[in-house]
């Protein structure tokens, strides 16, 4: 949807709600920044339908591929737009959005669920408790955010309490997700806990049944395991934790020839 078609739909809605009430409410008070939307599915589409004639069908196609970036946008401009992002009503409740953090050519991208109290108080992904114990999980495989690898979340702003978000949410965010994988060109991903599983994988499995093993995603692996903050509720899930990262850690040797 255009901007102009935004501001339109807005102002009407505010003489109506004026209209109905004899005054103008707080919701209409200060008027959002509008956009046009990020039509990331699209320019996916176009891409899949230009690269199907000249390619082999997605099972033979590399990562570097499937995984060309959005033509015009770099990762600088992707985040400005994320954080201006009003689509959803996790936009009221935030304190700063959660874009992502780490190297612009990361051999791994690293996918949460979504920020918690820590991350939307400071903007970074990842930096509680839980955040801790990520960064010791991925230095134990040689990772780390700085240096080899992004770390991102399927939403960018918190859910209230920390519920899950809900699936208007994930699909509020989905078109920035796919535009960091298009952009970043990973050679792995590895996805902590259910609900990242659930959104890379488009399933409602258990994540027993997702994690143990890779997955195909466009032609890049992918890999399911627990989020560090069932580790910290549940320490009998480190050693299962520590076989996923193992075999993790063998395949993306293999992938870079290290």
């Amino acid at each position: 949807m255009k901007k102009e078609d935004k501001e339109l739909i807005f102002d009407l809605l505010k003489k109506a709600d004026s209209y109905v009430q004899g005054y103008t409410g707080n919701s209409f008070l200060n008027k959002p920044v509008f956009e046009d939307d990020i039509e990331v599915k699209a320019v996916a589409a176009v891409e899949a339908v230009t690269q199907a004639a000249a390619v082999p069908p997605v099972e033979a196609v590399t990562p570097a591929a499937t995984s060309s970036p959005a033509p015009g946008l770099t990762l600088d401009e992707l985040n400005a737009k994320i954080l201006r992002c009003t689509k959803c009503p996790l936009a009221r409740t935030r304190n700063n959005v959660v874009p992502g953090e780490g190297v612009s050519n990361p051999e791994v991208l690293v996918i949460g669920e979504g920020p918690g109290y820590e991350e939307d108080m400071s903007g970074r992904p990842f930096v509680g408790k839980a955040g801790v114990l990520l960064d010791k999980m991925l230095n134990a495989i040689e990772l780390d955010r700085k240096t080899n690898c992004f770390i991102a979340n399927v939403v960018k702003c918190r859910p209230p309490e920390n519920r899950d978000p809900e699936p208007s949410e994930q699909s509020a965010c989905e078109g920035f997700l796919q535009a960091q994988i298009h952009i970043l060109k990973p050679k792995m991903i590895l996805c902590m806990g259910r609900i990242a599983g659930h959104k890379m994988l488009d399933t409602t499995v258990p994540l027993s049944e997702m994690r143990g093993s890779f997955h195909d995603y466009n032609g890049i692996p992918l890999m399911v395991t627990y989020h560090p903050s069932a580790l910290l509720r549940d320490e009998s899930l480190k050693k299962p934790a520590w076989e996923d990262l193992k075999a993790f850690k063998k395949k993306l040797n293999e992938l870079t020839g290290k």
